[in-house]
């Protein structure tokens, strides 16, 4: 999965002056520009809240059948230091720097964390990706009519090029299924629920995500906004 930018409104400002030269207030002058799908779905779930966020720490954890899998990430976004713990071992490196002997442990955090915001993912990726936007489409897993949002990657790049995802949320902007195509086929690898949504320091996340056709949930515990 993958490694975005928010349209800034322009403003113009506008000076006149008097015949005394005398400054009068400045007017700011703003022009509405209309968001992308993608810039709608991001700040549904507090993507302009990102902005204040220092360090994000969560716990990524699969349950399949009898069998768990869980570890935890700390990620100090200013400086883009991570850190990963696991019953076995703690990793800490900078994503800045990845090399070879980092591109595996680097894979798991990009898989994790594209899980925990890939709504802000979309903002984040935008220049990665094609896009295309529908309306009036049934879900996959409640049947409800509902938007779906298709991302496809570019073959170059990232730690696996050309994957599609198909989004699906209502007119509140809010991910409720999607499903993953690996390298764009047309049947889909996995399909599971977004949901157990909780806003934590301003950032919505989705803390569970299930599988109708198997015994599996993924799900976050942990989760730390600085």
């Amino acid at each position: 999965m993958k490694k975005l930018i928010i349209l800034s409104v322009l403003i113009s400002s506008v000076f006149t002056a008097c015949k005394t030269d005398q400054k009068k207030p400045t007017i700011a002058v703003v022009e509405d520009t209309e968001l992308t799908v993608l810039e709608k779905i991001a700040n549904a779930n507090g993507f302009e809240n990102w902005k204040d966020v220092k360090s994000i720490k969560f716990t990524f954890n699969v349950d399949r059948d009898d069998e768990h899998f869980e570890r935890t990430w700390l990620w100090k976004t200013s400086s883009n230091e991570v850190t990963m713990m696991t019953r076995q071992d703690t990793i800490t490196y900078n994503r800045k720097a990845v090399d070879s002997t980092m591109t595996a442990t680097d894979g798991g955090f990009v898989n994790d964390k594209f899980w925990l915001l890939a709504p802000y993912q979309l903002v984040w990726d935008q220049k990665s990706f094609t896009y295309k936007h529908t309306e009036g489409v049934e879900a996959p897993i409640s049947k409800s009519t509902m938007h779906k949002l298709t991302t496809v990657y570019s073959n170059d790049g990232g730690y696996t090029p050309g994957d599609a995802y198909d989004y699906y949320f209502g007119d509140d902007f809010i991910i409720k299924e999607w499903v993953y195509r690996k390298e764009n086929q047309s049947e889909p690898n996995m399909t599971t629920t977004w949901e157990d949504y909780k806003t934590i320091n301003g950032l919505n996340i989705s803390m569970m995500h299930k599988r109708p056709d198997a015994d599996f949930s993924l799900f976050f515990t942990g989760v730390e906004v600085k």
